[in-house]
């Protein structure tokens, strides 16, 4: 499997009518071949499944470099799942494409490969929260959307109660932050965990809800 051999596989399922609406709605001037998501992951695990690791890694790297929608999107599917062996290389080229990010979609889909990856090795969140500190707006959000896994577990650890207590920090530094999409990063992730964890959940919103946009506000509360 070359970059060149998938990025023909992507263009053969091209709609040129889905694609101008594509542009329209995410912005990012960019080419966009008009190809739905789930078409993009039936095409990632085939290919996944006729690489090894570090052919995986390569053809993520070489898509991603084509700076196409559809490609950028099928980079992170062929790094999203749970198991890796030997993933620093996977992580190293996630991590790589943070500040690449300038919309919300191929962000969501590299971070739901990076997810997995610090699941995999929770020591990670230190460079994350480097990410907190960053000028660049979509570093910043992805450092709540690649951590949301530690709002989901029903029977956390000790280990995970002080990562879910760590990133609830990181999301109060942000409360002031005036940026809808920070602002409905914090509200998903407090969200989220309010279906897991309420009690942290609600006494987030005691102490920081105030400082919050009412819609994040409204949103971060909406299963309590």
């Amino acid at each position: 499997m070359t970059p060149e051999s998938a990025l023909a596989d992507l263009r053969a399922l091209a709609d040129p009518g889905r694609a101008v609406g594509a542009a329209a709605y995410h912005k990012a001037a960019r080419e966009y071949l008009g190809v739905p998501v789930p078409a993009i992951t039936d095409l990632a695990k085939g290919w996944r499944a006729a690489l090894d690791v570090p052919g995986r890694v390569a053809l993520a790297a070489a898509l991603w470099d084509t700076d196409i929608h559809e490609a950028r999107i099928a980079a992170a599917k062929l790094l999203t799942q749970a198991r890796i062996r030997d993933d620093e290389a996977a992580w190293r080229l996630i991590a790589s494409w943070v500040p690449d990010f300038d919309g919300w979609a191929i962000a969501d889909h590299a971070c739901d490969a990076g997810a997995r990856r610090l699941v995999a090795d929770p020591s990670r969140l230190d460079e994350v929260e480097v990410w907190t500190r960053a000028p660049h707006l979509w570093t910043r959000r992805a450092a709540l959307v690649i951590t949301l896994p530690w709002t989901k577990q029903n029977h956390p650890t000790a280990a995970d109660l002080a990562a879910r207590d760590r990133v609830l920090g990181w999301a109060a530094a942000y409360a002031d932050d005036r940026d809808w999409f920070i602002q409905k990063a914090v509200a998903w992730w407090l969200r989220d965990l309010s279906k897991h964890d309420a009690d942290r959940a609600r006494a987030f919103l005691a102490d920081h809800g105030a400082r919050l946009k009412p819609f994040a506000r409204k949103e971060a509360g909406k299963y309590l």
